[in-house]
């Protein structure tokens, strides 16, 4: 386990307090710690907001946000959507032209062989399509499963998701980067999840849009993640805290690093930030 450290610039307590869900405030098993819950109150007592950037499509995000007692905003599916929990809509949503994707899909193949796609529809009760062959990399989520892959697009979607049978997400992941080119913007988020969104858009699109909502700036976030699609979220936030078990390659951008999701490593920068 990485030892957590502890920065000059990490003993400020921050307006926004910007997470991620999977590997970072959730655990394994899809539940929040009584610690993590209890520091994240301990935010709000102190007049700071607390907001999850996942990419988790609206829908996924709904039961958590209830558990979390959030009844405000919520960035998900990469940022590609802003979502009022309060009002139950999207603020803000941008959705993947279906044409692009399976053209961007085609290119991928070209490179790697078959690869298998599902997808988020957009809106707040959009659906995930799973085409034969995918695996759920969270197997609790529900998804329906389709007969064919050009039943994937039968609505807009806000987002892509690939699994190739032999390549690591590593592997996997760049060569869609440069299959795709401007295409589509690829991420990487999580064990067995590669994802294509609309060209542009990450976290940071969709955290820069919530923030100035809620009128706080840059300057005044601190980030948690674990994987590199919160890259984006980490270079616009004052202070980027990277899990013990995140990837290395949001270790190397990170200011500090925390104990593991297991171990409650949010609530220990939280309890620091909010004494």
């Amino acid at each position: 386990m990485a030892a957590p450290t502890t920065p000059a610039s990490g003993t400020r307590a921050y307006a926004l307090v910007a997470t991620d869900l999977d590997g970072t405030l959730l655990r394994a098993d899809d539940t929040f710690s009584d610690r993590s819950l209890n520091a994240l109150q301990r935010v709000v007592e102190a007049g700071a907001r607390h907001l999850v950037v996942t990419g988790r499509p609206a829908p996924r995000v709904r039961p958590l946000l209830e558990i979390l007692r959030g009844r405000g905003l919520a960035v998900c599916g990469q940022g590609a959507q802003v979502y009022d929990a309060g009002a139950d809509r999207l603020l803000w949503s941008v959705t993947l032209d279906r044409e692009l994707a399976e053209t961007a899909l085609g290119k991928i193949e070209a490179e790697v062989g078959q690869v298998y796609a599902a997808v988020d529809q957009d809106g707040v009760d959009g659906l995930t399509l799973i085409e034969p062959g995918y695996l759920m990399p969270h197997p609790t989520l529900p998804a329906l499963r389709v007969g064919r892959r050009e039943d994937l697009w039968c609505e807009p979607i806000s987002k892509v998701l690939l699994r190739h049978p032999a390549l690591s997400d590593d592997e996997l992941a760049a060569t869609a980067r440069a299959a795709v080119g401007s295409l589509a913007t690829v991420t990487m988020s999580g064990p067995g999840t590669v994802e294509l969104q609309p060209s542009g858009v990450t976290k940071a699109t969709g955290l820069a849009l919530a923030a100035e909502r809620l009128g706080i700036d840059p300057q005044d976030t601190v980030a948690f993640g674990d994987m590199p699609n919160d890259i984006p979220m980490f270079e616009w936030s004052a202070h980027g805290v990277a899990m013990a078990n995140a990837h290395p390659e949001l270790k190397a951008v990170a200011d500090e690093v925390t104990s593991s999701n297991e171990d409650d490593g949010v609530a220990i920068v939280l309890e620091r930030m909010f004494p």
